[in-house]
């Protein structure tokens, strides 16, 4: 998975958030566990659209120091999503259920294709979609260790449950943080079985601002170049 798609992955994450089932454990980690997810999916089912500020550190296997950028995000249900990177250089995804466009002002160009092929993962576009389940594709647990969120509140790890399925053969775990009161998610740490790891962390979440389709609706400049995306067939 690309440090790219790993961002619209996350963001897809926040539209759906499900508990799956009651686990066998019956110590206090698990419950506040499970009270954490019903609470995030309490607070996402109340919520038709979504606005945030990001800031996205990415530390690369073998690499000393981690890559950082940030932007702005824009979620609208169903099915629309905005991924703006805006330092250190601009890059705007665009996806409208399965249909994605890429656009890189510096290139004067805009990738068009389908995120089921662009992304290699089909787990964004079920989570998207509102159609695929954490609980279908993940086991929901307390997070190991002792450290917990803001406000104390129980970090939640998401482990996938089939190691070789398309959606989710990239991913090792997605360690989940939220904040206090809102339930909104605040921190998403993606772990790669690469040993790359993607923590986005977010801020200035501003729900139901009755968002128009104009955010959602990219219309090329002129000048820039229309390309068809490549097809992915593997994990990047």
């Amino acid at each position: 998975m690309s440090i790219r798609w790993a961002g619209v992955l996350v963001t897809l994450l926040c539209a759906t958030v499900t508990w799956g089932g009651e686990s066998s454990h019956g110590d206090k980690a698990w419950q506040e566990a499970r009270d954490v997810v019903k609470q995030i999916q309490s607070r996402y089912e109340k919520t038709k659209d979504l606005q945030a500020e990001f800031v996205q550190t990415t530390r690369i296997e073998g690499f000393e120091r981690p890559v950082i950028s940030s932007g702005r995000v824009y979620i609208k249900k169903p099915g629309r999503l905005r991924w703006d990177y805006l330092n250190p250089a601009t890059e705007q995804i665009y996806v409208m259920q399965d249909d994605v466009k890429v656009y890189v002002p510096e290139h004067k160009q805009v990738l068009v294709g389908k995120l089921t092929q662009m992304a290699a993962s089909t787990a964004p576009l079920e989570l998207l979609q509102g159609a695929g389940k954490l609980d279908e594709s993940f086991d929901v647990q307390p997070a190991t260790g002792k450290e917990r969120g803001t406000g104390g509140i129980r970090l939640v790890t998401l482990i996938p449950k089939d190691k070789e399925h398309e959606s989710t053969r990239n991913i090792q775990r997605i360690v989940v943080e939220v904040f206090p009161k809102t339930y909104f998610l605040r921190t998403v740490s993606l772990h790669e079985i690469s040993g790359n790891v993607a923590t986005f962390e977010f801020s200035a979440l501003k729900p139901n601002q009755e968002l128009g389709n104009e955010v959602f609706d990219f219309k090329a400049p002129s000048d820039v170049e229309v390309v068809k995306a490549p097809v992915l067939n593997g994990p990047q």
